[in-house]
């Protein structure tokens, strides 16, 4: 980004090299898993992963402060005076990365003012690399080469929906009994948010527990094709899902492409 000196390939390259690191664990016979505090995983590739991003962003942008999932957290008292950040899950999708699905992600973010404004999604396994930057679009490498996404205008006959293969909760249970018919994708990490962004889908609600380096990224090429993010009340979507807050987790959310699009429960 101009304004930063933020060069947006410096970091997708940078997500690259953190999955090199990610691949060789997840090819390797032992995946050093072991438990957090709160008895989520945590695996030898996140570590090293985590390592490998602090290290370039401290190179690339040593006057900006970074907040990642593995790293000790500042305490809100510094960082809300934070009007830039980088946002970074090393791994996203450890239990996928367990599993061997290939649907583990590396999610790097730049907030600014709470919004995030550049965001890059690298799944290294399946070579699928999303990016976004503010007022320049948001685009997908795949093996069919590289092309520019747009969300897509939503039709409540034929809605596609994006669940979570390990945390759908009761109203999404809720939002498939409304869109009767309705088309149902599973995904793993942030390329949930993903295939929303790319018009593979049209709406992903998130009634489970999430932090916001889960979003972040995704959330900036949700917002450059064209889609939003939005809190979910239990009902309904309201205002855009902000970041640094003094509780990192995120309230419920709901991603739509189509942002005209309602969706009640009532």
């Amino acid at each position: 980004m101009e304004q930063t000196g933020i060069v947006l390939s410096e970091i997708k390259d940078l997500a690259i090299k953190a999955g090199e690191a990610i691949l060789e664990v997840y090819r390797s016979d032992d995946l050093g898993v072991s438990a957090k505090a709160d008895n989520s995983p945590l695996t030898e590739a996140d570590k090293r992963a985590d390592a490998i991003i602090v290290e370039g962003l401290k190179a690339l942008t040593p006057d900006i402060p970074r907040l990642t999932e593995e790293s000790a957290a500042e305490p809100f008292d510094k960082r809300k005076s934070w009007e830039r950040f980088w946002l970074v899950d090393p791994l996203d999708g450890t239990k996928e990365f367990i599993k061997k699905s290939g649907q583990f992600t590396v999610n790097i973010a730049l907030i600014e003012q709470g919004s995030p404004v550049l965001g890059v999604v690298w799944a290294p396994e399946i070579e699928l690399h999303y990016w976004a930057e503010r007022g320049k679009g948001a685009f997908v490498s795949d093996s069919k080469g590289e092309r520019r996404i747009k969300a897509r205008e939503a039709n409540s006959e034929r809605l596609s929906i994006v669940a979570s293969k390990d945390h759908a909760g009761p109203q999404v249970e809720a939002l498939k009994a409304k869109f009767e018919g309705c088309e149902l994708k599973s995904m793993g990490s942030s390329l949930k948010l993903c295939l929303v962004a790319s018009g593979e889908a049209d709406v992903y609600l998130r009634d489970a527990p999430t932090m916001e380096w889960d979003t972040g990224a995704a959330h900036a090429i949700v917002k450059e094709a064209g889609g939003v993010v939005q809190v979910w009340n239990g009902n309904q979507g309201g205002e855009e899902l902000v970041y640094n807050k003094e509780n990192l987790r995120n309230p419920q959310f709901l991603v739509k492409g189509d942002p005209g699009f309602e969706i009640r429960l009532d």
